[in-house]
């Protein structure tokens, strides 16, 4: 089954490609621009894409935009995809923030503080862009902003939490870019990384109202037992509120989400029908902890082998969203190769299933796997190489457990980013 659940993720991949996405998204009408229900005239149109899949969606705009592009400017992971030529690329650290992420939030600022009337700034922002701008208030300095992020990854935080925090310490996120830019017309097309899809949660929100308050940052930080640095604590009791729902500065903003988890579930659905699993799609929005997910594809696995429910053999147990991990030890994995260990050790012996599990921009966590892809045979493999799984799971080792088994998934960068894809195949 390894081999058709290589072609399953590849389809889903294929579904999430950031340049088909604008493409199919965005119309030219003579020398006007037109989304969903807006249109724009623009005198100059520039450029700012960042993200994960920021190299991608930039050949979007040249194709687009030709020569009519003024400044371009791509900030995205190093050893990502850079952007066109003519473009200018600044390569920045993710998901720890550091000097390049310094840099390019400079380099962004200074473009959109530079725009007047007559000006539309198209802003093709994908996941990663939250970490990869690092943007950090004024007097905070770039060493506080890692901390907190540091502490903020290990809590088990989910991504709204986290972006919650972040568009509060930050000067371009939860509507900062769209109040710099104006009186310029604003574009942000978002590649959805986020469960919900909701623009103002996608990379922290840069031209999007921002629901979230100050206080609810402060709840987050106490809830997850997070001291922030003292640049931070100060910060947070005197900084001003973000641009809220309802704000001037939004009347000539649009947000339009182009692409997400939602098509690479639904083409990864689609492919195992294609090859005879009758398709199940439990969730395009599962969150929380890995292991739980893990726990709860396993019970719906066995239940398919043992009485035919919900869905009987051959058939594919598909979902997406974001999981995330607790960290309790020293080990190195990611959200995916926890979700994929977990899975070995609950099915440890069992036969007639496969399943993978990957972050769909080929990295999962701190490492450089997607994800793991794994079955029945897994955990007795990883025994015989001298792995203990059920040790390694609780060290949250899953990267090293999985590579001694055989069962890491590794895919190189993808050039998208649309969270955690997850296929079960269960053969009987």
């Amino acid at each position: 089954m390894d081999k058709e659940l290589k072609e399953i993720l590849d389809a889903g991949l294929a579904a999430a490609d950031p340049k088909d996405a604008v493409l199919r998204t965005v119309r030219l009408e003579g020398d006007a621009v037109s989304v969903e229900d807006a249109r724009f005239e623009p005198e100059r149109i520039f450029v700012v894409a960042a993200g994960k899949a920021a190299g991608a969606m930039a050949r979007a705009a040249e194709e687009l935009f030709g020569g009519r592009v003024e400044t371009g400017l791509v900030v995205t992971k190093e050893g990502h995809d850079a952007g066109p030529e003519g473009f200018e690329t600044i390569f920045a650290s993710h998901p720890e923030p550091d000097e390049g992420g310094v840099e390019a939030a400079r380099a962004v600022r200074e473009l959109a503080e530079s725009l007047g009337e007559g000006d539309l700034l198209v802003a093709m922002i994908s996941g990663g862009a939250s970490a990869l701008l690092a943007d950090p208030a004024p007097p905070i300095e770039l060493a506080d902003l890692k901390k907190l992020t540091q502490d903020l990854l290990k809590s088990g935080a989910d991504i709204g939490e986290i972006n919650t925090v972040r568009k509060h310490v930050s000067v371009l996120k939860g509507g900062g870019l769209a109040r710099l830019a104006a009186p310029a017309k604003v574009l942000a097309l978002l590649l959805s990384d986020v469960v919900g899809d909701a623009p103002s949660s996608i990379a922290s929100g840069p031209a999007a109202p921002d629901t979230t308050t100050l206080e609810q940052t402060r709840t987050v930080l106490k809830r997850y037992g997070i001291d922030p640095p003292r640049s931070i604590a100060e910060h947070l009791e005197r900084a001003e509120e973000t641009p809220k729902p309802g704000d001037p500065v939004f009347e000539n903003v649009s947000n339009v989400v182009c692409g997400g988890g939602r098509h690479a579930v639904e083409a990864a659905a689609q492919k195992a029908g294609d090859l005879g699993y009758d398709p199940l799609v439990l969730s395009t929005t599962m969150t929380g902890d890995a292991r739980a997910i893990a726990s709860v594809c396993a019970a719906v696995v066995r239940e398919a082998l043992e009485s035919g429910r919900p869905v009987p053999p051959p058939c594919a147990v598909v979902s997406g969203g974001e999981a995330t991990v607790v960290v309790r030890g020293g080990g190195t994995g990611g959200p995916n190769q926890e979700f994929a260990l977990t899975l070995a050790v609950e099915l440890d012996g069992v036969e007639g299933w496969a399943a993978f599990a990957a972050d769909t921009d080929g990295n999962d966590g701190p490492t450089d796997a997607a994800g793991g892809l794994v079955d029945g045979g897994t955990a007795p493999r990883m025994r015989e190489a001298g792995v203990d799984p059920v040790a390694a799971l609780e060290e949250n080792d899953a990267r090293a457990a999985l590579e001694a088994g055989g069962a890491l998934l590794v895919t190189g960068p993808t050039g998208t980013n649309v969270n955690d894809l997850r296929v079960v195949l269960v053969s009987g």
